[in-house]
């Protein structure tokens, strides 16, 4: 009798904890989730693709939206949940180099519109070292703004449509950082 119990706790153990486990797709060697949660809103991964500068894979980048979409433009301009999750693969990604490529990212956007304060307060909430694996997460609610994180922990927010705009258009607007990244998360592979 004390062994069927046994037994059957287990079983209802493996049941339990392979139910809660969240399916991962890998991209250039990073494991992502296929579907997450922003503000309690579920939204799928659409793409992801990894960031090279001199030859050298800096990060993978991954987007998260409500629905799978190819259209950047829509994308940028929509007001709804939706991320930008960066998981770093190379110690060359410093906390300098990250502020540069997103102060140029901020001049070449194509949409949106960061004030020199916005960008200052984002680099303030990302001034820690960076390592290999460190993750950002940049997720954006309505009416609330952009929530940054880095390995989970919300470091701040900053409100605003116009904001986010011009952040998401440093991967998906006109003028990218990479076009390839680009085209990667908009699952354009």
């Amino acid at each position: 009798m004390k062994t069927i119990a046994l037994f059957t706790f287990a079983l209802v153990l493996s049941t339990m904890s392979w139910s809660q486990t969240k399916k991962t797709k890998t991209y250039h060697g990073v494991e992502f989730f296929t579907e997450t949660t922003i503000n309690e809103t579920p939204v799928v991964i659409n793409g992801a693709g990894v960031r090279t500068k001199y030859f050298m894979n800096m990060y993978v980048g991954a987007l998260y939206l409500k629905k799978m979409s190819k259209e950047a433009s829509t994308i940028i301009n929509a007001d709804e949940e939706m991320g930008i999750h960066i998981r770093l693969v190379s110690s060359m990604v410093t906390r300098e180099r990250f502020k540069e490529s997103v102060t140029e990212g901020f001049k070449n956007a194509s949409s949106g519109k960061a004030t020199a304060d916005e960008q200052k307060k984002f680099m303030s909430y990302l001034s820690e070292e960076f390592k290999d694996q460190d993750k950002i997460y940049l997720d954006y609610v309505p009416k609330v703004g952009t929530k940054i994180y880095k390995n989970s922990e919300l470091k701040g927010t900053i409100p605003g449509l116009e904001f986010k705009k011009a952040l998401f258009a440093i991967w998906l607007g006109s003028n990218p950082a990479q076009e390839s990244l680009k085209n990667d998360m908009l699952g354009k592979e």
